[in-house]
């Protein structure tokens, strides 16, 4: 949870010359297109910039080396070899890649414990450069340009109460379009042909689809869907059509078999699974932020969102929604609440200071009108500690929010500041390594050495088996383990 948005106006896309036509470095074919390539690399370059401030870079400096060398082995082999091709991992828990025009391309650390060798990362890396190589957000951007039209983000939950919607949660390849199926099945085309040119084997393409696909499978609609498939079209629809590219790009690089599993592994034992302490950590109910020093207990059994920006909280089968945030303004306590209720257009119905866990707040009931929603109650806490403000506010519709005020004052109740040695004491859960034994099962592993982080089918889903095949005896295994 951080003050941190990413800013990217559409308008800095429309250039002098509409209309103008360029031809495409992998189709050959002329279309449209607003930018030149001078341009593309520029926008891609400031944006990089805005990313790796809001969304930060993972801190593993060998890590990052491993990926951008990869990453440079495929560029190579594309036909834009000469743009200037960066490639990291972002920290963000979600399970997702995107590219930039220019050559920007990352990867979420979220992903890269789904992903089950150097092969599959490298599909992954050669799926998104794909994507710059064919032009494919230049080529959206003009037709969007052409045609008049805007774009636009959309929170997560409540776009009202999160003006810039967090993008490490509604998929970072989002940052400006979603891609046609056309686009998808050329970069899949593309991914293939790369990683076959520069020597990994092909099917790392389809290893990733196939763990993709199991895991939406798994999923259905609760939370915990990859973020991946936000922007890019259901993989299991992709996966037998892949196979053609895989069997072109083996047929043209027989050679092409290399995997290397053991190098991948051992390049992501260790990494951070889930939220990290810097950022807040989610445990069941619970958020808990280590350097803020704060704790808070959300409704049971609520979909919780962790993001730079805001900590949501929605109930499933209801709008009824909490948010935590900090407040940027200073002054007096019941100043500020009043305020920035005020400027958000909420009417206060009564409100007053009280104490909060030795903390002080003022607490207060609002009612206004929401987008998507009518009239709605809020129940608002503006709580001080260590020096900074925090907003929680539990919303609903005008005709529930006498039934959801029970659960929002529990919410508020539950805010309390941590010790330091409370505080030092939240590790997160990072991957770890396990070597299957005779008699293992993916409940036994999931229970025993993983801790319980994992249920038995998310384990087996993220080692690439279907939940319902048994561990080999003798395979090495990612697991999930509190760490330091």
């Amino acid at each position: 949870m951080r003050a941190m948005t990413l800013r990217l106006t559409f308008a800095a896309l429309v250039f002098a010359g509409a209309g103008a036509c360029a031809t495409n470095p992998v189709t050959g074919q002329r279309e449209l297109a607003l930018m030149s390539e001078e341009q593309e690399i520029q926008l891609g370059r400031e944006a990089d910039a805005e990313i790796r401030q809001s969304m930060g870079v993972y801190n593993d400096p060998e890590l990052q080396r491993y990926v951008q060398e990869v990453g440079l082995g495929l560029a190579r082999a594309s036909e834009r070899p000469h743009l200037p091709w960066s490639f990291a991992v972002v920290d963000s828990p979600a399970i997702n890649a995107f590219a930039l025009p220019g050559g920007f391309i990352y990867l979420t650390r979220g992903i890269l414990p789904y992903l089950g060798s150097e092969a599959e990362m490298a599909g992954v890396l050669g799926h998104e450069i794909g994507h710059v190589t064919a032009r494919h957000s230049v080529s959206q951007y003009s037709r969007q340009a052409a045609a008049g039209l805007g774009l636009g983000v959309l929170g997560i939950f409540v776009p009202e109460v999160q003006q810039a919607a967090p993008l490490a949660e509604v998929g970072l390849g989002a940052l400006f379009l979603k891609y046609g199926r056309d686009d998808e099945r050329e970069a899949d085309r593309l991914g293939a042909r790369y990683t076959a040119m520069s020597g990994w084997d092909p099917a790392g393409v389809a290893g990733m689809l196939n763990t993709l696909a199991r895991l939406d499978e798994a999923s259905g609609s609760r939370r915990g869907v990859p973020n991946w498939l936000s922007t890019h079209p259901a993989p299991a629809d992709r996966v037998q059509e892949v196979q053609t590219f895989i069997a072109d790009a083996r047929a043209a690089h027989p050679g092409a078999t290399t995997t290397n599993k053991p190098a991948y592994l051992a390049q992501i034992d260790g990494i951070v699974f889930g939220d990290s302490p810097e950022k807040g950590i989610v445990r069941g109910s619970t958020f808990e932020h280590r350097d803020l020093r704060f704790a808070l207990r959300f409704p049971e059994g609520w979909e919780i969102s962790n993001s730079d920006e805001q900590v949501a909280a929605k109930r499933p089968d209801a709008d009824h929604f909490v948010v935590l945030e900090l407040v940027a303004a200073q002054g007096a306590l019941d100043q500020i609440a009043q305020q920035q209720m005020t400027k958000a257009g909420f009417r206060r119905v009564e409100g007053s200071r009280t104490r909060i866990n030795g903390l002080d707040a003022v607490v207060g009931t609002y009612a206004g009108n929401m987008e998507g929603l009518g009239q709605v109650g809020v129940r608002a806490a503006h709580i001080l500690h260590g020096g900074r403000v925090y907003l929680i506010a539990g919303i609903a519709p005008a005709n529930q929010f006498s039934s959801a005020t029970g659960a929002f004052n529990a919410t508020i109740e539950s805010f309390r500041p941590l010790t330091e040695a409370q505080a030092a004491a939240i590790r997160p859960n990072r991957v770890a390594l396990y070597t299957v034994r005779a008699g293992d099962t993916w409940a036994s592993i999931a229970s025993g050495a993983g801790q319980g982080h994992l249920s038995a089918s998310t384990l087996a889903i993220m080692n690439d088996y279907a939940p319902a095949t048994p561990p080999r005896t003798g395979d090495r295994l990612k697991i999930v383990v509190t760490g330091s």
